[in-house]
């Protein structure tokens, strides 16, 4: 009837009718022009993309990356949001925030109660946003927001998670080799395929998204998590710059923290190569023992005497032992933080239209 008033515009069938044809339409079709057909649709509907956005020290860097990421989702010509997660930043991130929300309700803040790491930053973000696929970016423009148009045209083909390959970093090249390295080594330990020099930056499905998110790790890492779903995947290659504002977080403790994490959450490996080693080294140990008797009673003159022999081989066990104990005792460590159960994050404020509302612990207004 709105139409009709409206419009001037009468329907040619009534709805009985216009269902019913619709039903023969769909019933004279083969199988595989049904699956063809809807898996066109489904790839069209992918028109929409939320941008997140882990802020931790990246006052500076926010305003630019809006604009970058705003005139890279208007030259696709796709529907948007910006999602920056203040993970407690100790500078004035959330007031810059906030402004930019004011002029652009495409622009949504969610601010930390303590900073959580960039991969909870992420979760937080994953967990509210609205639109058919997300992007993952940290806040430091290290990861080029432009890349997005490539992603997106890969995800148009029909990939759900598309992710960006580090052909080359902007640092030391002693650093760049440290990183190829731990790449191939974590995807060689790993029971699940772990793709090279893939980081946090990609696009993923919504559905994808969904999966991510019913894993419960506390001890996040989110490339594994990605790689561990499964569904289509590619990586699109790029050169990773120097953060632009300020110095890295990171150091070389961090990057063996990150290794630690990644390792231990994807390998039982080391548990495994720890086991083989103790067999190895009891078999060892049972033959060095025979052949040592062997010699005191045929060749008494050359078989081994002193302490020497003995502190040697108590050195080496008890730092065998040493290192058994703290491989074990770092699964024991991430067994701990999983069966706490403690919030994995938690959120003291959502910005929206230049407004910073307080949250309760139920995800509510706390006014």
């Amino acid at each position: 009837e709105k139409a009709m008033s409206l419009l001037g515009w009468k329907p040619t069938y009534d709805l009985r009718a216009g269902l019913k044809a619709s039903a023969d339409w769909v019933r004279q079709l083969s199988d595989a022009e049904f699956r063809v057909g809807t898996k066109k649709n489904a790839v069209n509907k992918r028109r929409s993309i939320s941008a997140i956005i882990a802020c931790y020290r990246d006052e500076q860097a926010i305003p630019i990356m809006y604009r970058r990421l705003t005139d890279t989702f208007q030259k696709i010509g796709i529907d948007y949001e910006i999602i920056f997660v203040n993970d407690c930043s100790p500078d004035n991130s959330a007031e810059v925030i906030r402004e930019l929300s004011a002029t652009d309700s495409r622009v949504v803040g969610i601010s930390h109660s303590r900073n959580f790491g960039s991969q909870m930053a992420f979760r937080s973000g994953m967990e509210l946003f609205t639109k058919q696929g997300v992007v993952l970016l940290d806040g430091d423009l290290q990861d080029p927001p432009e890349l997005i148009e490539q992603f997106y045209a890969q995800w148009k083909h029909g990939y759900d998670v598309v992710y960006g390959r580090r052909v080359k970093r902007d640092m030391p090249w002693y650093w760049g080799l440290i990183y190829k390295l731990f790449y191939r080594i974590f995807a060689a330990f790993s029971y699940v395929k772990m793709p090279h020099d893939a980081g946090d930056f990609s696009l993923i499905d919504r559905r994808v998204v969904g999966w991510m998110l019913k894993c419960p790790e506390r001890d996040l890492f989110m490339r594994g998590i990605r790689a561990y779903v499964g569904f289509r995947q590619t990586g699109v290659d790029y050169v990773r710059s120097e953060r632009m504002f300020g110095e890295s977080t990171n150091n070389l403790i961090k990057n063996i923290d990150w290794a630690k994490k990644g390792i231990f959450s994807f390998s039982n490996t080391p548990l495994t190569m720890l086991t083989s080693l103790g067999v190895a080294l009891l078999g060892a140990s049972f033959v060095l023992a025979i052949v040592v008797a062997l010699l005191r009673v045929f060749f008494p003159d050359i078989a081994p005497r002193g302490i020497t022999t003995l502190l040697i081989a108590i050195l080496a066990f008890g730092s065998l032992n040493l290192f058994a104990v703290g491989l074990v005792g770092e699964y024991v460590a991430k067994i701990m933080a999983e069966v706490k159960e403690r919030p994995r994050l938690i959120r003291s404020a959502l910005i929206r239209n230049g407004k910073s509302t307080d949250l309760l612990s139920d995800g509510k207004d706390i006014s």
